[in-house]
């Protein structure tokens, strides 16, 4: 015991050795890990008939791109209906009025139809007791180029309020 250590290449030796008994323990674990990660996959897998992961990853993997891109024509569907449904001519405004006052009952109507826009037409009925006279007038964001009537004004106002 009275020789000590001390040429260098005794002390390489001492760590060389040092690091191989290190190394092994870290190997024995790892393949104790990967025998029970083998154990595992085993159980995952039994009864599946199926060898390996990729193939259903694979397909899982193309059934998504299949689905991403049905939802993309739904949502571009989607889309253009609601763009075709702001377009329709579904809001309507109804008024009945007595047109001529003191005479008659309230058989005189203007109707308002039009779209989200306040785009469309109003259509009045001056009825008396021997005619009915039917104006169409077109209507552009609420308003026209033919001057409207107070009652055709409230009727494009109950059609847009309709909304």
């Amino acid at each position: 015991m009275d020789q000590i250590i001390q040429r260098p290449a005794d002390w390489v030796t001492v760590g060389l050795t040092a690091a191989v008994i290190i190394l092994s323990i870290r190997s024995l674990a790892l393949g104790r890990k990967l025998k029970r990660l083998k154990k595992s996959y085993g159980e995952f897998m039994n009864g599946t008939g199926v060898e390996g992961l990729e193939p259903i990853i694979i397909d899982i993997k193309e059934r998504i791109n299949g689905q991403e891109e049905s939802y993309s024509k739904l949502k571009h569907s989607v889309e253009k209906q609601n763009e075709i449904l702001k377009q329709r001519k579904g809001n309507v405004g109804l008024l009945r009025y007595n047109a001529f006052g003191d005479r008659g009952s309230n058989l005189s109507f203007s109707i308002a139809i039009v779209d989200d826009q306040e785009d469309g037409l109003v259509l009045s009925g001056l009825h008396s007791r021997e005619e009915t006279f039917v104006y169409a007038k077109p209507v552009k964001q609420g308003q026209s180029e033919y001057s409207l009537t107070p009652e055709e004004k409230q009727a494009i106002i109950q059609a847009v309020q309709s909304k």
